[in-house]
């Protein structure tokens, strides 16, 4: 399956409204994103803060969460007139710029 592929699907299940658009995705992203974080926190707190390990049901209930992300990145991007393609693209894009600048690490998007 491509992105686009992905895209094209995820918009046959989005349920909001178009006065919505751009909003309810953005939320949505932020919500799911938390639940990642959430997911590896709990790992953390019941490793007793010694070493983080994933297992097998861990790490499938961290993928889940992470199709959550990509659903709603998709919407998102559907929603300001952006292909995932087009985003994945523009994101390799900046990177490589960093990288063959040697600014990959550091702060601030445009380093």
């Amino acid at each position: 399956m491509t992105f686009d592929e992905y895209q094209e699907f995820a918009k046959t299940t989005a349920i909001y409204s178009d006065n919505a658009k751009v909003v309810y995705p953005t939320l949505g992203l932020s919500g799911e994103a938390g639940e990642v974080a959430e997911k590896v926190k709990k790992n953390i707190r019941k490793s007793k803060f010694g070493s983080f390990e994933f297992y097998g049901n861990e790490l499938d209930d961290i993928a889940k969460e992470l199709g959550d992300v990509l659903w709603y990145l998709s919407a998102l991007s559907s929603d300001i007139g952006y292909s995932l393609e087009d985003i994945a693209q523009m994101n390799m894009k900046k990177l490589k710029s960093r990288q063959e600048r040697n600014k990959i690490e550091g702060d601030g998007d445009d380093r």
